[in-house]
């Protein structure tokens, strides 16, 4: 499962059609990062450049005419270094595997940008890349300096990454291929981690159940840091240490996803560790619950982006104060935002090349229209912080989120993740599963 070269070349061709008339295009996908000593992290393109190109190596460079036409500047094959190090493609195989024009070994990469941008008004480029932003500036400056040569420089500069984030906002349907495809993998993992919990547990334990499932469905990363957070941990949104022990009557909360082709999976699952939810943590889950449910049937084409968070602001409100954990008049609460003492983040987030993907949530000051083809998440939470001594103590140290992956449709909105047990009785009796083994 992969996106054709083609696909690329058409992005590619998209892209330049939506920049300034003699402009030249660059991107660069970075570099190998040490993790320690003489030691690398495993290498993952910048999504940018990977959208454009679907290229997999580091220190690669694509510059793109304004005929759409690109040149690839990667590595070059070199046998020895391979033997180490792995195979490359090659100048070659830029060519021929990835459809690109023509391509360049990387020592050649000042030689082939000045001939490129030799003559260009326009240079884009990514600003928030100091690297590039460097070398652009570099090779800008030597063009000027051959004037009486005749050659002509770049004089205006062009902030490649808003163009391609509008770009990548509406998704293919090979990209909706590739986001079920690790959304369906998040999805076996959490069944695996709630089918195999139990007290005692070291969260880590639960932890490498997931990486299990993504790692033998061909997930090779999360897609993030996987959050395994038990009992309090829970009320830390990016807990990350997950090295806590997993006490009887813990809730635990999971919040996990797969990367799959470079698209990112994202789900929260939130569930008994014994398998069984008290009074309290189920009066608070279906607070939750409910404003999931509510929130989802805002996703729909046509409707405003922060519908959706507006009206699970609402429910949990409304939960809070029937629960007593807030008191007074149910839109004097919501606009003082008395709820962000339990809810303190936004229902969602674009989803795609990247867990926190890009594009613009308003536009002219106004939040954007959903449209067919957008992927998001819907996350709706609460956190009863265990010092919040303000609150009754049945309901302290109590956190909780549900999470999903949401396709934008023309006929409603499809959860990718679907399959995840989300409903109460749902999860204790699938969780009974496991237990009945």
């Amino acid at each position: 499962m992969k996106i054709e070269s083609q696909t690329y070349q058409a992005r590619r061709e998209r892209l330049i059609k939506s920049l300034p008339a003699n402009t030249v295009a660059v991107i660069r996908t970075g570099d190998l990062c040490t993790r320690n000593n003489d030691c690398e992290y495993e290498f993952r393109p910048n999504s940018h450049f990977f959208y454009l190109t679907g290229f997999p190596e580091p220190s690669a460079y694509a510059l793109i005419n304004s005929q759409g036409e690109t040149l690839l500047v990667t590595l070059p094959k070199d046998p020895e270094k391979e033997q180490w190090e792995g195979f490359r493609y090659g100048v070659d195989g830029a060519i021929n595997v990835f459809g690109v024009a023509d391509a360049a070994p990387l020592e050649e990469l000042d030689k082939q940008a000045l001939a490129l941008l030799d003559g260009a008004q326009h240079v884009a480029f990514s600003f928030a890349d100091e690297t590039l932003r460097t070398q652009v500036l570099a090779w800008r400056d030597a063009l000027a300096a051959r004037a009486r040569a005749g050659a002509v420089a770049p004089t205006q500069l062009v902030d490649l990454a808003p163009v391609i984030a509008e770009m990548r906002l509406r998704k293919d349907d090979q990209e909706i291929a590739l986001l079920e495809k690790a959304a369906q993998i998040s999805v076996a993992a959490h069944k695996q981690a709630m089918l195999t919990v139990r007290p005692g547990m070291k969260e880590y334990e639960l932890e490498a159940e997931l990486n299990y499932v993504f790692m033998k469905s061909g997930a090779r990363q999360p897609a993030y840091n996987n959050i395994v957070a038990s009992g309090r941990n829970a009320c830390v949104l990016h807990y990350i240490k997950n090295d806590e022990t997993i006490d009887d009557g813990d809730l635990v909360l999971i919040d996990a996803g797969a990367e799959f082709g470079c698209y990112a999976g994202d789900i929260t699952r939130t569930f008994p560790a014994n398998g069984k939810f008290s009074a309290p943590q189920a009066a608070l889950y279906q607070v939750v619950l409910d404003a999931h449910t509510a929130g989802l049937q805002e996703l729909v084409v046509g409707a405003p982006y922060e519908a959706c968070h507006n009206k699970a602001v609402r429910v949990l409100t409304q939960g809070l104060v029937a629960l007593g954990l807030l008191h007074g008049e149910l839109d004097s609460l919501i606009e003082s935002k008395a709820y962000r003492d339990f809810y303190m983040h936004n229902t969602g987030h674009w989803l795609g090349l990247d867990v926190h993907d890009c594009g613009a949530y308003r536009i002219a000051g106004e939040s954007r229209p959903l449209e067919a083809g957008m992927v998001l998440t819907i996350e709706p939470g609460l956190y009863i912080s265990a010092d919040n001594d303000s609150v009754d103590a049945q309901w302290r140290g109590i956190g909780i989120r549900i999470e999903d992956d949401v396709l934008i449709r023309e006929d409603g909105p499809y959860i990718l993740t679907h399959g995840l047990p989300r409903e109460i009785a749902e999860i204790e009796a699938f969780m009974a599963q496991g237990r009945s083994i």
